[in-house]
């Protein structure tokens, strides 16, 4: 048995796929643990999507290598990479890392457990590098770390992979081309997790709502994304439910169609447009145009008008200008976004954006990076400032991060509430809490004790 410590960089779709790792491990007997200093196996599970992140882990990676090395357990440790970052790098890894033990790329999370028990019984030390495509491989990431209660939001993985080629992006590289899991499974999965107390489930997937679209036909003018909203609409306990992330060219009539009419679908739309320039946008091989973008917007709201919208921007992508930049701040503003993840631009290997002229200085991108996050944040607290006094219903998930004596969760518009007035035994009920201040993006109440 080994204690096995897990560190996450990335999206949600990372997330989900540690937990894979996790529920592997932990039902062949091992033990994850939360203290990196006292784990047998350390894995770092990276985000290749923007350089920060990779260089992030593999700094860290440096650090515990020196301790290694300091503490004299080198040959008790087993380290490995895996997810994105080595699926890009792969063998390279143990070049930039002679001490790394374990590469692992996007289709093989659930082969971590047999490499990793091979490392730790082996007499000689070994090397393994697993990055080749398997087939099938989306419907490995099914399984949920096994506990006698799950916490009341879960992340449900529907597909792998990207057919889009957005010029900046690596991700058809790293995971592939598109692949759906059969709705039957999904629905079972769902289920699975509502047994156990789950009661919001968020449906991930590179591209979500293009689910299906190459594997499952329509039915009855309804895509096949659709078709699985409603049927996971049917699983008795799940009170709400989520998606993340769609493209907009996938968002036709037949899902806006679902709002209001699926009542367990949440009021939020996380759509991204990553600039405003219609320019910029052609050079991202976006397939769409900013006025498209915004009469998409106008149209969910028409169905849905107090829907919250969130969405990713891109700043400083090869060639933008500083009135593409403006354009970018206006379609901003008129969209009214709920919320927006700022990214600068950051060159990818081997993909069209990072051999294009005219590359953006990185102080230029820093400076657009500030000057929009300081639009959004205004906006933000002219919205969340208009819910003080008022109160809101949200999911309690539990203790806050920031202070574990108060309770936190989510509003069906995804928006944080930490609040005073509850107590654990709260925690996966749905609470009304009065709002009474918001710093913009975190909202602070005081719970309706009627609910206790």
């Amino acid at each position: 048995m080994a204690k096995v410590f897990i560190k996450t960089y990335g999206c949600q779709m990372n997330e989900r796929d540690s937990e894979q790792v996790g529920a592997s491990l932990v039902a062949r007997g091992h033990v994850l643990t939360p203290e990196e200093n006292e784990a047998d196996v350390i894995l770092y599970n990276t985000c290749s999507v923007r350089d920060m992140a990779e260089q992030k882990a593999l700094a860290r990676m440096g650090n515990v290598v020196h301790r290694k090395r300091e503490s004299g357990r080198g040959e008790r440790i087993v380290l490995g990479f895996l997810g994105c970052m080595a699926q890009s790098r792969g063998e390279d890894l143990f070049k930039t890392m002679p001490e790394l033990d374990l590469v692992v790329g996007t289709q093989k999370f659930h082969r971590v457990a047999d490499h990793i028990e091979a490392l730790l019984k082996a007499r000689e030390l070994k090397r393994i590098c697993d990055t080749e495509e398997e087939l099938d491989s989306q419907n490995t990431i099914r399984d949920h770390l096994s506990v006698q209660k799950a916490a009341p939001c879960a992340f449900v993985s529907i597909m792998q992979g990207c057919n889009m080629n957005c010029t900046y992006c690596i991700v058809p590289f790293t995971r592939g081309g598109e692949r759906g899991r059969p709705i039957p499974e999904i629905v079972a999965e769902v289920g699975g997790l509502a047994a156990r107390g789950v009661r919001d489930v968020t449906l991930l997937g590179q591209i979500v709502n293009l689910y299906g679209r190459h594997e499952f036909p329509e039915r009855d003018g309804k895509s096949p994304f659709v078709q699985l909203l409603e049927a996971v609409h049917g699983v008795e306990g799940i009170d709400r439910i989520r998606f993340t992330s769609p493209h907009p060219i996938g968002f036709r009539e037949d899902l806006i169609g679902c709002y209001g009419r699926l009542a367990k679908l949440c009021e939020h739309v996380h759509l991204p447009v990553q600039s405003g320039s219609n320019r910029i946008l052609k050079a991202m091989h976006r397939a769409y145009t900013r006025e498209r973008y915004l009469t998409l917007i106008a149209n969910i709201r028409e169905r849905v008008p107090d829907v919250a919208v969130t969405g990713d921007i891109i700043v400083g992508f090869p060639g933008e200008t500083e009135e593409d930049f403006e354009e970018t701040r206006s379609l901003a503003r008129e969209v009214d976004f709920d919320n927006v993840y700022v990214f600068r631009y950051s060159p990818r290997k081997d993909t069209p954006a990072s051999e294009m002229a005219e590359q953006v200085e990185e102080s230029v991108k820093e400076r657009r990076n500030q000057v929009l996050l300081a639009d959004l944040k205004e906006i933000a607290l002219r919205k969340s400032r208009g819910l003080v006094g008022q109160e809101v219903e949200i999911l309690v998930d539990g203790p806050s991060k920031t202070n574990p004596d108060r309770l936190s969760g989510r509003t069906r518009k995804n928006q944080l509430v930490v609040f005073d007035g509850g107590s654990p035994r709260h925690i996966g009920q749905i609470m009304r809490v009065r709002i009474n201040e918001t710093t913009g993006y975190t909202l602070y109440g005081q719970a309706d004790i009627l609910n206790d």
